[in-house]
């Protein structure tokens, strides 16, 4: 596939570095012909554990590379932005990579969609042009 929708739901993880725990996010992502949009709910690990933190979400995928960054609301106490960059499987349901926060630390991040969800994402985009 040259060119994957990524519009839907996707589970993933997020790993720092050092000896911390990973984390893990539930984003809902928009694709619109490569543009990104969207948000990302998940639960704090570091700065206050157990806060619920959400962030909206703004990027590009170009082929099977996305970019995005991750915008905090409110913004962290440590950080305002995680930048992220990944590559999309040609089945469109995973996406690996690395992200960081700039002048900081950085780490290594997995999201992935159930198959289903996918395909009605793809359905429903093709349903609307």
């Amino acid at each position: 596939m040259s060119d994957l929708a990524l519009s839907g739901v996707w589970l993933g993880i997020f790993n720092y570095p050092e000896d911390l725990p990973a984390a893990s996010f539930r984003a809902t992502v928009t694709d619109s012909d490569g543009r990104l949009g969207g948000t990302i709910e998940e639960i704090d690990t570091i700065e206050v554990v157990g806060r619920h933190l959400r962030a909206a979400i703004d990027g590009t995928r170009d082929g099977r590379s996305v970019r995005f960054t991750k915008f905090y609301a409110p913004a962290s106490d440590s950080y305002d932005i995680v930048e992220y960059r990944g590559q999309v499987n040609a089945e469109g349901d995973e996406i690996v990579g690395e992200w960081q926060v700039p002048g900081a630390w950085n780490g290594s991040f997995i999201m992935t969609r159930p198959r289903a969800a996918g395909v009605e994402a793809e359905r429903q985009d093709v349903a609307e042009r």
